[in-house]
């Protein structure tokens, strides 16, 4: 149900749905919209428009609108019929020789290769020449049949992808069969690829019964647009001013194409949930006001006020809620949180890599002298990559395959204007000398390095240009610990030595203390606690800091449990009011952490935290109670930990 809102939820299916559905009805209503018979020959050549004949006579004397409203059936049934076989030819074929390989793969793939050689035209004509005068379904199969292998090859090669994807391979381990495989995880990915295929199946069909009508191969004794045209070039129509009886098939034939192209785009757009968009009108960002939340003037980058969220059908999921940062020149700041605290989100929207549903729905970003989110598309390529870059996510698996890596690195260089070889390879051998890679991988394709060696060369790609600022999304996720302290240890060296700044976000606090000058905490879409490292990690203030810092154990020490946070985060779609960590801490003081608006306060030097318990104004007593009941139960826990450790 929810797919059949969404799908008439769109203006381009509702106009495609439309067309089709007005060519569909009339076809079937003929009777009722026409007393006209189509083969009748009662009347006049060529009689001119009139009430009685809304688009005149042919030659033969038949009703020109009633010839194209029964004419309508017929074609509409070739294109429906014929678009169904090819298509389930198509997939058949496709999917059987992605899913069992081997000599069946050969074989079909043999079949297809030979029907895809093969003139599709021409042989339409010679088939259909020896089967002329059998009615509409010996053409009907000549089409499926000439008209399946391209749908097959393309096909096969998406389900070839998709057999190789992790989702299936866990299907396959799990003990899923053959049958459940390709119908519950492997067609469901392909539906926008099917529907494609069939749309297009379909008006080749009535293209190619077009073509054989008109010239004369078809069976010209039954009432299709094709026979239509044929009949009306026969008699000279133009040379007669009957323009109109040319005319109407083609505006048909050209409608239908039209409805079966949105209809496409329509169900792509419900098949893949990365390719819909809400149908929420976006909101105008609001801009802070004048002088208000005016940041560091010497900082490098300075967010104020950011708000970010998903826009929905339903209520706006805020996944950034009035985030204010400066990175100075020069400085590390490490950006932690749990999974869904906004972390990514903020960095897609500061570099305005953001897309739909996502929004930026208030608040400024500068960089230098630049306001990001007032940027037009080409001032925003001038500035990326060379006043910023990004090193995605996993992003070892965003270098091209196909092509070399000296390729790969040159690219960047090249759209910002260095277009001399011997400078592109002069600064292509540095970077990879300050990344630590031998200058003989730049010829090398990425199949050929290894992951730390590829996350090396992204690093080495986002400092081509020297910019000012990097963004690196948990960049050292998918590596080894001894890969990552390595390319940890030149990242800062790099930063060292060129004096750029680094926005770090990664899971891992106690990494982040190591490397960083300052690190700032997300929780629910908003920056908790904001300190140097070294103060972070002596003296955390917000009880979320203090908790995420207990979850990974000290290297020296006795042997103690350790717990994770209690609870989950609160829903980014709901108003949150309060703090929006008074469910899950340790230390919360009701009456006052869940009805107070949140504020941030100072703790100690540079550093702030979102708390009430370094609000001036709440009682000391409550806090003291507040913190006496967080010893209590941890002394508990401890006391438990340690009879279990002399348990084991």
């Amino acid at each position: 149900m929810s797919g059949l809102r969404q799908f008439f939820g769109q203006p381009r299916s509702l106009v495609g749905a439309g067309f089709l559905l007005i060519l569909l009805v009339a076809s079937l209503c003929a009777p009722l919209i026409t007393p006209y018979d189509p083969n009748s020959l009662e009347f006049g050549p060529f009689m001119p428009l009139s009430a009685q004949h809304w688009l005149g006579t042919t030659a033969l004397g038949q009703d020109i609108f009633a010839q194209f409203i029964y004419g309508a059936r017929l074609t509409l049934l070739v294109g429906a019929v014929a678009g169904l076989i090819a298509t389930l030819l198509s997939v058949t074929f496709g999917l059987a020789a992605a899913y069992l390989g081997g000599r069946v793969d050969e074989a079909i793939n043999t079949l297809i290769n030979v029907f895809l050689v093969l003139p599709g035209l021409p042989l339409v004509i010679v088939a259909s020449a020896f089967l002329r005068g059998g009615g509409v379904w010996p053409v009907i199969l000549v089409i499926s049949f000439t008209g399946w292998a391209f749908g097959a090859r393309v096909l096969r090669a998406q389900a070839l992808a998709l057999r190789e994807r992790d989702f299936v391979q866990a299907a396959v381990v799990a003990g899923e069969g053959p049958g459940r495989i390709i119908f519950r995880e492997m067609l469901p990915n392909m539906a926008g690829l099917i529907a494609a295929n069939f749309f297009g199946a379909a008006l080749y069909a009535v293209l190619s019964e077009a073509a054989l009508s008109f010239i004369g191969v078809g069976d010209v004794s039954l009432v299709t647009w094709g026979t239509m045209l044929y009949w009306a070039q026969a008699k000279g129509a133009l040379l007669q001013g009957a323009w109109w009886w040319v005319a109407l098939p083609g505006l048909g034939i050209a409608l239908l194409g039209t409805s079966f192209a949105l209809l496409n785009f329509a169900i792509d757009e419900i098949s893949n949930p990365k390719l819909g968009r809400s149908n929420v009108k976006l909101p105008a960002r609001k801009k802070p006001a004048p002088g208000a939340g005016v940041g560091n003037p010497d900082a490098l980058l300075s967010i104020r006020d950011l708000n970010v969220g998903y826009l929905t059908p339903g209520p706006t999921v805020r996944a950034v809620r009035d985030v204010s940062l400066d990175v100075q020149p020069g400085e590390l700041l490490g950006l932690a949180g749990e999974s869904g605290c906004g972390k990514s989100t903020l960095a897609f929207a500061v570099t305005r890599l953001l897309d739909p549903p996502g929004a930026v729905l208030g608040g400024s970003v500068r960089l230098a002298e630049h306001d990001l989110l007032n940027l037009s598309p080409e001032e925003l390529r001038r500035v990326r990559w060379k006043e910023f870059s990004m090193v995605f996510q996993a992003s070892m698996n965003v270098l091209n395959p196909v092509l070399k890596i000296r390729e790969q690195v040159y690219d960047a260089m090249q759209a910002h204007g260095v277009t001399d070889k011997q400078k592109l390879d002069a600064r292509a051998r540095e970077l990879f000398d300050l990344v630590g890679i031998q200058a003989s991988y730049l010829d090398a394709y990425p199949h050929q390095l290894s992951g730390g060696m590829k996350q090396r060369v992204v690093i080495a790609i986002a400092l081509a240009l020297e910019p000012k600022l990097i963004v690196m999304d948990e960049p050292t996720t998918a590596l080894d610990v001894v890969v990552q302290r390595q390319i940890l240890q030149e990242i800062n060296d790099v930063r060292r030595r060129l004096g750029i700044s680094i926005i770090f976000i990664t899971h891992d606090l106690s990494l982040l203390v190591e490397m960083s000058d300052r690190v700032a905490i997300m929780y629910a879409g908003e920056v908790v606690e904001l300190a140097p490292a070294h103060q972070l990690y002596a003296h955390p203030a917000h009880p979320y800091t203090q908790q995420l810092m207990n979850s990974f154990p000290p290297m020296t020490g006795p042997r103690t449990r350790r717990s994770g946070i209690p609870g989950k985060p609160p829903s980014l779609s709901a108003e949150i009011v309060g703090c929006p960590f008074f469910e899950r801490c340790n230390k919360r003081m009701p009456g006052v952490c869940d009805v107070k608006p949140l504020q941030t306060f100072p703790v100690a030097e540079e550093q702030t935290a979102a708390c009430f318990l370094y609000d001036p104004t709440v009682s000391p007593a409550l806090k003291e109670n507040a913190i006496r009941d967080s010893q209590h139960v941890q002394m508990e826990v401890s006391r438990e930990s340690a009879h279990s450790a002399n348990l084991n």
